[in-house]
């Protein structure tokens, strides 16, 4: 192989967990291949070299930037077209995608303008098989670990977050810049504002800890503890799919089959009964704890710790153990 590639996208204005598993991934793999990685950037100008050392610490040989003009606002059809004409002239046959909401979106249209096999959401590394490669994914909504093989010269693949820990390997900093323009008609959909939700939390899709609840709340004035709860453990906060739809929270909390699909390292679940909709979108969690005051609610079956009790007393005695024993041990 001559390299292997990540895409690093930039939000804003850094690098953010998904691309640093990316790197951490490409890196493992390269090391297997015997062959360099190279962190690919996207952007309408050079990022500071403040920014661009991230990419080295975590294991980048070099980074490539991409800039032209046209690329200031995020235009998946531009960003898959000067990615692919980049694949094809430095002759990757390896590139990751972090799978966030963008990396979705340019993943598919990459690997039909590269000309390569195309490998969704997978949470391993690629492993050499015969004359092709071999990687584990999540299928059938989560209820499934399904194994899926390439035999293809140029292989483009997204890596599900929280599927691969960040671990630094420290390169000296190597920049290489390069003009490429999309063309024109690429551009013809393109976003002309962006709103975010103004929040401090890690989006859901990023979150190594959430906190949700459903309908065994009672209602939105009841909110609080959870909110205190995740505050306490530093994790963001999510609902299932009732509650959202009767406005109790944002539509953007809604996690399950119809809503975000997620897979952090902790998912506490409070009033949630566990319908194998809502179970679809959490059941990669790599731990589940699930606080219910019925026996019976099917969550108990898929949970790694279960409380049988009312949450409005479970909750913040839970909230309380947890603030003093951080105190305490000075986390």
């Amino acid at each position: 192989m001559n390299a292997i590639g990540i895409w690093a996208e930039i939000s804003d204005g850094r690098f953010k967990k998904p691309v640093l598993e990316a790197l951490t991934a490409g890196r493992t793999f390269a090391d297997k291949e015997n062959c360099p990685l190279w962190a690919v950037v996207v952007a309408s100008e050079p990022p500071s070299e403040t920014i661009l050392q991230t990419l080295s610490d975590y294991g980048a040989d070099k980074v490539i930037l991409l800039i032209h003009a046209d690329l200031k606002a995020f235009t998946p059809n531009a960003y898959a077209r000067v990615l692919s004409q980049y694949l094809k002239e430095a002759g990757l046959t390896m590139f990751f995608l972090p799978q966030t909401y963008n990396g979705r979106a340019v993943g598919p249209m990459l690997g039909i303008w590269a000309d390569a096999a195309f490998l969704s959401g997978i949470n391993s590394i690629p492993e050499k098989e015969g004359t092709g490669y071999k990687a584990r994914r999540i299928a059938y909504s989560n209820k499934a670990i399904e194994w899926v093989y390439v035999e293809h010269p140029v292989v483009v693949a997204t890596l599900r977050p929280n599927s691969f820990v960040p671990a630094k390997a420290s390169r000296p900093l190597q920049v290489e810049t390069k003009s490429i323009a999309p063309l024109p008609e690429d551009l013809r959909a393109r976003p002309l504002k962006v709103e975010k939700v103004a929040t401090d939390r890690v989006p859901l899709t990023e979150a190594e800890v959430v906190v949700s609840a459903g309908r065994g709340l009672k209602g939105p004035e009841n909110w609080g503890m959870v909110e205190e709860l995740a505050k306490v453990l530093g994790a963001s906060t999510a609902c299932s799919k009732p509650v959202a739809d009767v406005g109790w929270r944002p539509h953007h909390e809604h996690v399950g089959q119809t809503g975000i699909q997620i897979s952090p390292n902790l998912y506490i679940a409070i009033g949630i009964s566990g319908a194998i909709q809502h179970l679809a979108g959490v059941a990669s969690s790599k731990n589940i704890v699930v606080i219910n005051n019925d026996p019976e609610a099917p969550f108990f079956k898929v949970a790694d710790y279960g409380i049988v009790g009312d949450a409005f007393d479970i909750v913040p005695r839970l909230t309380e153990s947890i603030r003093r024993y951080k105190e305490q041990h000075g986390h």
